[in-house]
């Protein structure tokens, strides 16, 4: 069983940090990317920031300069720094592999408070 377990999350000021982490362990073949995707209420999922195996990673504009992602295949952490309110949503943690397509985690809310 695949399984993709994440820690972090919480209740933030505006301004304030948080920290998300994924770890992933199971059977998964030819892991091309890991990442982070978010969904607000009402709203649809979107990524926020990926890496793909190779190192090259890439960040929602909304994001870019305040949101850091670093690891590597067994885990995987996101930085949030500078959160604003419109940052307040569901996070996930994603692993894509080639033929066995996405898994994703349970998620964890993040909320940033005014």
């Amino acid at each position: 069983q695949v399984q993709l377990v994440e820690s972090g999350g919480g209740l933030v000021q505006a301004g304030g940090s948080l920290r998300l982490s994924c770890a992933a362990s199971g059977r998964i073949f030819s892991i091309i990317s890991m990442g982070w995707y978010r969904q607000a209420p009402g709203k649809q999922r979107e990524l926020v920031a990926s890496m793909t195996r190779g190192g090259s990673t890439n960040y929602a504009d909304s994001v870019k300069g305040r949101f850091t992602i670093s690891g590597d295949i067994a885990k995987n952490t996101v930085y949030l720094n500078s959160l604003k309110p419109e940052d307040t949503a569901v996070y996930y943690c994603n692993v894509f592999a080639a033929a066995q397509g996405n898994y994703w985690g349970q998620g964890t809310q993040v909320t940033v408070s005014s």
